[in-house]
């Protein structure tokens, strides 16, 4: 322990000796070299200093001023110069070397970018047709009378994150594949009215899946399964004489319907399926319009009897069919209207004494 603090005590002498003969000027370099350094260390207390470029730079000129004094500071400056490397020249000087010879390339104009509607109908066509390529687009584009490159489809898929068509197009949805057959689909449902002394009235009717078109089957008290098979009876007479066009009928497992209710439609040659227990959404179609005829016209009226329930659904399900909008079939009506004038004022009619209004145009 003594000779290592005697070996400390004669080195601080022999840099007191050395400092002595310095200049001032190369002691204020070497004095600023090493305030720098202490600066950034105490600035880097739980972790390795990290040197900006200006920093380096100002630490290089300051070695270099030193180093140019005296053949004394530059050995000095090897000792001093702790956070500045000799790889780290040598990387700024491979670092101007690239820049030298790295030129950068000038992209030219090129084409012009194709409008914002053109692009929303490519990606219009792409959603609405899963297994088009590049190339099948590019042909019903061509066929609208847009010519684009096969290239410049792909790069609007690709801004939008649309993935190609083999990804794009894999499997599909029941939806899809069940849309194909709503045209042969005709579904029935009954539903209760409560009319004003309590009573309850049975009401049985069918619609189209693919018209949305209401069929009143009739009311009653008392629903047995002679009448419910004359009401089948009776729309299988639609069936045949090419009125109704469907080759499935659909229902729920209800009681009320008996076997000899499907019967009726099986030897019309209709396939009878029936809806899974306690699945009402299998039926939505049906349901939905139950909710549709109680919100519009049942909650707003008081039904006295069965005779008043049946005058009163005939007038709603001819204003259903013939000239209310359906939001499922793009505000279309069920039947379709006949071809209203343009000009000329609008009217209002009331349906059911004003609790359901119908807006039409008279001919000027």
């Amino acid at each position: 322990m003594f000779f290592f603090v005697l070996a400390q005590l004669l080195s601080l002498l022999i840099d007191l000796a050395a400092t002595s003969w310095r200049s001032d000027r190369e002691k204020d370099l070497e004095i600023l070299l090493l305030q720098r350094q202490l600066a950034i260390l105490q600035r880097a207390q739980l972790r390795p200093p990290h040197l900006t470029r200006w920093e380096k730079l100002g630490l290089t000129v300051l070695s270099a001023k030193l180093s140019r004094r005296s053949t004394e500071a530059r050995a000095r400056l090897r000792e001093s110069l702790l956070l500045l490397q000799p790889e780290t020249v040598l990387r700024w000087h491979r670092e101007l070397i690239r820049r030298k010879w790295t030129f950068r390339h000038r992209r030219g104009p090129g084409r012009p970018r194709i409008c914002d509607e053109l692009e929303r109908l490519i990606l219009r066509l792409a959603g609405e047709n899963p297994r088009w390529g590049y190339s099948r687009l590019r042909g019903e584009l061509r066929k609208l009378g847009h010519r684009l490159a096969r290239s410049t489809i792909s790069a609007v898929l690709r801004r939008h994150r649309v993935p190609p068509a083999p990804t794009r197009g894999r499997g599909g949805s029941w939806r899809t594949v069940l849309r194909h057959y709503r045209q042969e689909v005709l579904a029935c449902d009954f539903f209760s009215v409560e009319t004003l002394f309590l009573h309850t009235v049975f009401v049985l009717f069918f619609i189209e899946v693919h018209t949305r078109k209401v069929f009143l089957a009739g009311c009653t008290q008392y629903p047995t399964a002679a009448w419910v098979t004359q009401r089948a009876r009776h729309l299988s007479w639609a069936i045949q004489d090419g009125n109704l066009r469907v080759s499935v009928l659909l229902h729920d497992r209800d009681g009320k319907f008996p076997p000899s209710f499907d019967a009726v439609f099986r030897s019309e040659g209709l396939a009878v399926v029936q809806t899974a227990p306690r699945r009402p959404q299998e039926n939505g179609i049906a349901e939905r319009w139950v909710r549709s005829v109680r919100q519009e016209c049942l909650d707003r009226l008081l039904i006295l009897n069965e005779r008043h329930l049946h005058r009163v659904l005939t007038e709603f399900v001819a204003y259903y069919n013939e000239r209310r909008p359906h939001q499922g079939l793009d505000q279309h009506c069920p039947v379709p209207l006949p071809h209203d004038p343009s000009q000329g004022p609008i009217r209002c009619r009331d349906v059911l004494g004003g609790s359901v209004h119908d807006n039409h145009r008279e001919a000027a």
